[in-house]
């Protein structure tokens, strides 16, 4: 999953504005010969100057790693007035640095990477920068501003904290209420960001105490077992917090081994499969907290703009933010239908 920065731009939710206005896609691993009209640019957005897009992203070997480049191929071909140079998708650094300036030497408009590490491309971020190409910095931040033309991406803070939130209404009439969090890779600053949020968020609610944490990888396997330790450390707890829907299919698959279904579970990111469960009401799955792959279909139509000289629809600057950072919301059967067209597979 993405690093992030505690840089704060403009918030926007995940279904954010028109397509002149950041429209997000709706995400899908199967290209889509038919676009529903939110996928569509918005009928008064006319076909402009052409604009060639250079998109450096990710290897997907994770389903929000994946859904992001779908997002970005998916935007991509809503557009009459776009072509895209797609790189291999790469999780190397130097891979990713090599396909970067492959991009510059091809003299493209605007460049949109999700960099592999953020501190490690920045050089490459400025090249292109110096050479007159816009760089749209998605998710994982480069160290320097002026290695990016615009930042956009999401919360980790924010969503660590509204998933402590929505779990202590759901507990603040409780007593002595126990929480675990399954928490992603510990080296990584964004699962630092989300553990803060969480605790921050707790601190609102002196009823509950959490009582346990493990940090897993991000995977199903890892999901598994992590969960399969806290399960046996803790004989009873009331609430789950899991920083990713991907290892959490991995968390699941050990609650029902275990049998146990004394709590309620929170999970991360926004998977369709998540989002499914939460639909069906069954099981502990009762809320996840987006992390929006979506974020990629809007930097397209950010580097779309930059590339046709254009500001965004609805706002008054006539040129586009330097930063955009994403809302966080929590989705539970009140409001699945409204996000599941967002949730990757």
């Amino acid at each position: 999953m993405p690093e992030i920065t505690s840089r704060r731009g403009l918030l926007f939710g995940t279904a954010a504005v028109s397509a002149g206005a950041l429209l997000t896609a709706c995400t899908s691993n199967e290209p889509s010969k038919e676009k529903s009209d939110e996928t569509r640019p918005a009928a008064d957005d006319k076909p402009g100057k052409h604009v060639t897009i250079g998109f450096a992203g990710p290897q997907a070997d994770h389903g929000w790693l994946n859904a992001i480049n779908e997002n970005a191929k998916d935007r991509a071909r809503t557009y009459s007035d776009v072509t895209m140079e797609v790189t291999e998708g790469s999780n190397d650094t130097a891979a990713q640095i090599g396909q970067i300036e492959t991009l510059i030497n091809k003299k493209v408009d605007v460049i949109v990477v999700l960099p592999a590490d953020g501190k490690a491309l920045t050089q490459v971020g400025l090249k292109a920068m110096r050479a007159g190409i816009p760089v749209v910095n998605l998710d994982r931040v480069f160290n320097t501003p002026q290695a990016y033309r615009c930042w956009v991406g999401g919360d980790n803070y924010g969503m660590g904290f509204n998933a402590g939130q929505y779990i202590g209404e759901q507990l603040k009439g409780r007593k002595n209420a126990r929480v675990v969090e399954l928490a992603g890779i510990d080296n990584l600053e964004l699962t630092r960001q989300r553990t803060q949020g969480f605790d921050d968020a707790l601190k609102n609610y002196p009823n509950i105490r959490k009582v346990a944490r493990q940090s897993a990888d991000f995977t199903v396997e890892s999901g598994q077992s992590k969960m399969a330790q806290l399960l046996q450390a803790q004989s009873h707890f009331d609430a789950l917090w899991n920083h990713d829907d991907d290892q959490g299919v991995g968390a699941l698959r050990a609650i029902d081994q275990a049998g146990r279904d004394e709590f309620l579970m929170v999970g991360g990111a926004g998977s369709l499969a998540a989002m499914q469960q939460i639909k069906q009401g069954k099981g502990v799955l009762r809320a996840t907290v987006l992390y929006p792959p979506t974020m990629a279909a809007s930097a397209i139509d950010l580097a779309r703009a930059l590339g046709q000289g254009k500001g965004i629809g609805g706002l008054a600057e006539t040129e586009i933010p330097t930063s955009i950072t994403l809302y966080s919301a929590v989705v539970d059967k009140h409001n699945v239908d409204q996000y599941m067209p967002t949730g990757f597979k």
